[in-house]
């Protein structure tokens, strides 16, 4: 995230970042539009899918974890939640195992990551924690996405800490 990349290259990233950790079978990362999720990224070959498959946020387990801002995890049978939404065109209906979390920018929802495993698999500790920091990550990607290299250059970064001291809020103060 620190290097000059496209929105696009850094969602593929952190998509082989998922996938080297947790040796999962597929990660999905999902956008917000509007009222909608969208899937913007895949480790699979979804490329015909990329910003064609949308679900509504009172859609399946991806929109029941943007709506609750939380993690979820299943670890098996996760087609089989009453929550599950089946898409037809994606192989993932049928994985058993399944964890999300919520990508948040700014304190707000504004995608989803979904880990899934084909067989049953238990999900530790760390691969939770992970995703919640890259589900954390991304939100922040996104915000400076929208921040032009101008702006980035001409912000006293000192500055804006220390003019949101004690009592203050640096979001009322400056806004990024």
């Amino acid at each position: 995230m620190v290097r000059d990349m496209t929105l696009q290259e850094v969602l593929q990233g952190i998509v082989s970042l998922v996938v080297e950790f947790t040796g999962c079978d597929s990660c999905l990362v999902y956008l917000c539009d509007d009222l909608d999720l969208v899937l913007c990224a895949s480790n699979s070959h979804h490329e015909a899918q990329i910003g064609k498959v949308r679900l509504k946020l009172n859609e399946g387990l991806t929109g029941w974890v943007a709506r609750e801002r939380r993690l979820l995890a299943i670890s098996r049978e996760a087609n089989k939640d009453p929550r599950f939404k089946y898409f037809g065109e994606l192989p993932e209906d049928n994985f058993e195992a399944f964890l999300s979390a919520p990508v948040i920018a700014r304190n707000r929802v504004v995608g989803v990551i979904n880990v899934q495993h084909r067989q049953a698999h238990q999900h530790t500790g760390g691969e939770m924690e992970v995703l919640t920091t890259l589900g954390e990550q991304v939100g922040c990607a996104l915000a400076l996405a929208r921040m032009s290299p101008e702006i980035l250059e001409s912000v006293n970064h000192a500055a804006l800490v220390l003019s949101s001291g004690p009592g203050r809020s640096p979001g009322r103060t400056h806004s990024l």
